[in-house]
């Protein structure tokens, strides 16, 4: 198949020579105040990333644009075929870029979707909301602990609305589990168990030049700087490798153990220990295990949450959890997104006086419906319902079992000072260096 020619040099500087005129051009009053949407009440936004999930995001926003409430004013990708393709299905108005910190000069763009790899989820959105933009970053919200705390730091220091997109927040069969259980039928919840497919193994294939669509260096970017191994980055299975993506804990783990904890109503509350084994891989450069154990204990009230891969399998769609109940249990399967939850919840009629669970339900997507509660909190200076503090709390729980399973050891937790206890070593791994100029 032939290559589309890559964009010149000259026609993207002469791209980003048009966005950096566009704010001047804009009719007084259109510009958003800080935690306000703009006089029009559209939205306007740009999109960094667009493959993957972020070609999702771009559909659900090219709906929402249907719907007269947001404007795609850019698109930004280290790739240019996707970049071409995301121009053609956005049409006239949206402007292209390779370099993400062009799009937050911007004066007339109001907030950022990110959906690039994960090692650039923090940097991006910390200097999203030092440009005065809000923010909707893919999950997990970030790679180590101090990743995050800057996250949070940033939104509240700017007073932006940053949601993460742990999307099971706005989808029903999720929130008929979480109504179902807060209102006491399953009685006290000492224990919740994952369950989750393995880690795949592989990256052996011999280094080579990068392909020419692909900027590599704008890509690896805060990560050590390396050469470019087809087949073991991107797209997509960067998420093999610990130092950009994790594992399955970070990925799927962001969705099921937010699920977890909003069920729970622990959305507040950290694990006191932390405690991971594994097996580690043998050969090629990904270094998730591909079995993985991880219990989190919680102190008032007393549980415990066990991640486990493959573990024990209660229902289709390749994972999900149980919730052990002294009544009963409940079963949500594939993170309580796109299966439904078990009929005893999805039936359950909330009585008088009971716990009634909050719900964006406008649109069939839930995808959409977390994008609305985003652009509601925008619009009402209001937190998001899976807001960048919840994330940051559901990330260290993710991180924190990788980080126990690399040292071979349990890790006592402090939520409060967000440190591990009596563990210099486990200190030293809650942050990392990002290469410049690529950092926070």
């Amino acid at each position: 198949m032939n290559r589309q020619p890559a964009l010149q040099r000259r026609e993207f500087l002469a791209a980003v020579g048009s966005a950096a005129s566009a704010a001047y051009l804009i009719p007084s009053g259109v510009l958003a105040a800080a935690g306000k949407s703009g006089a029009n009440q559209r939205l306007t936004v740009a999109q960094v990333g667009i493959g993957g999930m972020g070609g999702a995001h771009l559909g659900m926003m090219l709906k929402f644009r249907e719907l007269g409430v947001a404007n795609i004013a850019a698109v930004c990708e280290v790739d240019e075929n996707r970049l071409r393709n995301a121009l053609k299905k956005v049409g006239p108005g949206c402007t292209p870029y390779r370099d993400y910190r062009y799009v937050l000069e911007r004066r007339d763009v109001d907030a950022v979707i990110i959906a690039t790899p994960d090692h650039w989820h923090a940097v991006q959105t910390v200097h999203a909301c030092e440009s005065g933009k809000h923010v909707y970053v893919e999950k997990p919200a970030s790679c180590t602990v101090e990743e995050g705390k800057a996250m949070v730091a940033a939104a509240g220091k700017h007073r932006r609305v940053v949601q993460v997109g742990s999307q099971a927040r706005s989808a029903k069969p999720a929130h008929d589990a979480c109504t179902f259980i807060r209102n006491g039928m399953l009685g006290k919840v000492r224990k919740v168990t994952c369950w989750h497919s393995l880690n795949p193994t592989g990256g052996t294939q011999a280094p080579a030049a990068p392909p020419p669509e692909l900027d590599w260096d704008l890509w690896l970017g805060p990560l050590r700087w390396r050469p470019y191994v087809p087949g073991a980055y991107c797209p997509g299975v960067f998420r093999w490798l610990m130092e950009s993506g994790g594992g399955v804990i970070r990925d799927r783990g962001a969705h099921v153990m937010s699920v977890a904890l909003w069920c729970m109503d622990a959305d507040r509350q950290t694990p006191v220990s932390v405690e991971a084994t594994g097996t580690p891989t043998t050969k090629g450069i990904w270094d998730c295990p591909p079995r993985m154990k991880v219990v989190y204990t919680f102190k008032d009230p007393d549980w415990q949450l066990i991640w486990e891969q493959p573990g024990d399998v209660r229902g289709p769609g390749g994972f999900g959890l149980v919730f052990h109940g002294e009544k009963d249990t409940l079963v949500v399967c594939r993170d309580g997104t796109r299966i439904d939850a078990e009929e005893k919840a999805r039936n359950f009629k909330v009585p008088a006086g009971g716990v009634e669970v909050y719900r964006m339900d406008k649109h069939a997507d839930y995808n959409m419906n977390h994008k609305e509660d985003w652009i509601r909190a925008i619009k009402a200076d209001s937190k998001p319902c899976m807001d960048i503090e919840i994330g940051h709390r559901v990330a260290n729980m993710n991180n924190l079992g990788n980080m126990s399973y690399l040292l071979g050891r349990k890790l006592r937790w402090d939520g409060a000072s967000q440190r591990v206890l009596d563990d210099q070593q486990a200190n030293r791994m809650l942050g990392k260096p990002q290469r410049y100029p690529y950092h926070l």
